[in-house]
């Protein structure tokens, strides 16, 4: 194993549940411009954030870790969000360190997006 790709106790993989695979991939490929590799009927992975993952086709479970992407322009960003059906859970605001807003992915999962610019 390769230590510069899978750093020791590093983030290696994130894994969530979405009942509508077709939506997820839709939405984030809009919305962020993410690849996908379908693996049967019921698993997805991802590929474009910086970290690998997968969805499985299951309900989520609300609450659990929220997921924060950066971003290089946070107006583009939150546009793109709201354009690809994001909905848009708490609008932009300032933070020590930068601005972020949240949003519900298709599954009804949370993110945010944050930039310091």
């Amino acid at each position: 194993m390769d230590n510069k790709t899978h750093p020791h106790h590093g983030v290696d993989y994130i894994e969530l549940a979405a009942p509508d695979l077709d939506a997820i991939k839709s939405f984030f490929g809009a919305a962020f411009g993410w690849q996908f590799k379908d693996w049967g009927p019921d698993y997805i992975d991802f590929a474009g954030p910086g970290l690998a993952g997968g969805f499985r086709r299951e309900s989520p479970k609300i609450g659990g870790a929220l997921v924060i992407l950066y971003s290089t322009d946070l107006p583009a960003s939150l546009a793109a969000v709201k354009k690809a059906g994001g909905t848009v859970t708490k609008p932009t605001f300032e933070f020590p360190g930068g601005k972020r807003f949240h949003f519900a992915d298709p599954a009804g999962h949370e993110w945010a997006v944050w930039s310091d610019r």
